[in-house]
C-alpha cells in the first residue's frame, strides 16, 4: 500500500520545499502556483485516479464470468494514465490490478512480458496485450 503513495508524497514534499524557497525570495503568488502544480502532479500519480484495484486472482475470476478485460497497472506510469484518461467513463467497466499492491498481478505481468513489469498490460480472453491503443481497449469493452 505504501509503495503506491511514494511518488505522490515525493511530489508534495518537493513542491513544498520549492514553494518555500520561492516564498522566501518574495514571490507568494508564484509559490502558491508552484505548490498547486506539485499537488496536482501528486494527485494524477496517486491511486486515487484509478478505479479501485482488486487482486489478480479475483480480477481473473471476474473476467472469466463477465468477459471484461483486466488491466495491470502501477501508480506513476504515464502510459497507464494515458489509458485511464482516454477510456474516460469506460474505465470503470474494466478490472484494474495495481501490480505494486498485488504480487500475483506483478507475476502475471512478468510472465507476459519476458520477466519485465511492463504496464499497462491488458488481458483480454486470457491473452495479454502490452500498452494497447486505448481505442482498441474501448472496442473490447463494448463487444
Amino acid at each position: 500500500m505504501m509503495r503506491a503513495w511514494i511518488l505522490p508524497m515525493l511530489f508534495v514534499l518537493c513542491g513544498s520545499f520549492v514553494a518555500v524557497g520561492v516564498l522566501l525570495s518574495g514571490s507568494p503568488g508564484e509559490a502558491a502556483a508552484l505548490l498547486v502544480l506539485f499537488v496536482l502532479l501528486a494527485g494524477v500519480n496517486s491511486p486515487l485516479i484509478f478505479p479501485r484495484s482488486i487482486g489478480a486472482l479475483e480480477a481473473q475470476r471476474r473476467s472469466a464470468i463477465d468477459g471484461r478485460p483486466v488491466v495491470f497497472w502501477r501508480p506513476g506510469c504515464t502510459y497507464c494514465l494515458r489509458l485511464r484518461f482516454r477510456l474516460g467513463r469506460g474505465a470503470g467497466r474494466l478490472h484494474w490490478v495495481d501490480i505494486w499492491r498485488d504480487p500475483e498481478g506483478a507475476a502475471v505481468v512478468r510472465a507476459a512480458n519476458e520477466g519485465n513489469e511492463t504496464v499497462p498490460t491488458v488481458v483480454v480472453a486470457g491473452r495479454p496485450h502490452v500498452n494497447p491503443d486505448p481505442a482498441w481497449v474501448r472496442e473490447q469493452i463494448s463487444s
